[in-house]
């Protein structure tokens, strides 16, 4: 015991006590955006020719981050002062309108209550149970969705588990762009999860299909049929995006 209790002396705790007020480095720049109201029209209209996956439109000026993958060109072409992506990493939100970021505006990126079934937060307050599917991803996302419940994030306390079986789960998390190989197989595992069930996009391939948007490789009708609840921007996406999404649509947080 006085080993274990060495260890937590030397170390402290390794666990982030409060994943909703955690502040990350200005290194990271690759959260919510911030746009000058007063770029060029050249500028405007280089930047959405450039854009490699369509997410910006420049009447008025603005980028779509369920497309965007935060390549940074269009900060290079503007500067900094004009374009600022920031360390603001809470951008998961329920309103697929809510990211697109238009220019001039400075708004945090929220959860719209009024769109969240009342069934969700009646049954999944303080409990979750995912089956996460790849469904054509790259195994990025995957890895960033295994760090959640690492020893430092550890989103199982909060009662956010993935699960083997979709039958054990109350949703699916969906990475990936959605492959005509997988379209089959992600049905399949949907309609195993027992109702009332949920559905997460994680990562920009999943919410808009990415660089292999309009592709014939692509089936992404399965969307079409069914309510997304929560969209998780990013490439890569940052565990406490997904983390603070999941427990604001939870309603452990507001």
């Amino acid at each position: 015991m006085f080993e274990e209790i060495n260890i937590l002396y030397h170390q402290g705790k390794q666990y982030i006590p409060d994943v909703t007020a955690v502040k990350l480095p200005e290194s990271f720049a690759i959260g919510r955006p911030i746009i000058s109201a007063d770029i060029s029209k050249q500028n405007a209209e280089l930047c959405k020719q450039i854009c490699p996956t369509q997410a910006i439109d420049n009447e008025p000026f603005s980028i779509d981050l369920g497309k965007c993958t935060f390549c940074m060109e269009c900060v290079r072409i503007c500067g900094k002062d004009k374009i600022n992506f920031t360390n603001d990493y809470k951008t998961a939100t329920n309103d697929r309108s809510k990211l697109i970021v238009k220019a001039g505006e400075n708004n945090p990126i929220k959860i719209n209550k009024e769109l969240i079934r009342p069934e969700v937060r009646k049954i999944f307050k303080n409990s979750l149970k995912l089956r996460q599917i790849s469904a054509g991803g790259d195994a990025s996302q995957e890895w960033e969705l295994g760090a959640t419940n690492n020893v430092n994030f550890d989103c199982s306390r909060f009662g956010i588990d993935f699960v083997a079986s979709p039958r054990h789960a109350d949703g699916i998390v969906i990475t990936g762009s959605i492959t005509e190989n997988m379209h089959q197989a992600l049905q399949i595992c949907y309609d195993a999860v027992p109702e009332p069930k949920i559905i997460i996009l994680v990562g920009t391939e999943a919410i808009s299909g990415g660089i292999f948007e309009g592709s014939q490789a692509l089936n992404r009708t399965f969307l079409d049929k069914n309510h997304i609840d929560l969209y998780i921007p990013g490439s890569l996406i940052h565990p406490l995006t997904f983390i603070n999404g999941v427990l604001q649509l939870m309603g452990q947080i507001d």
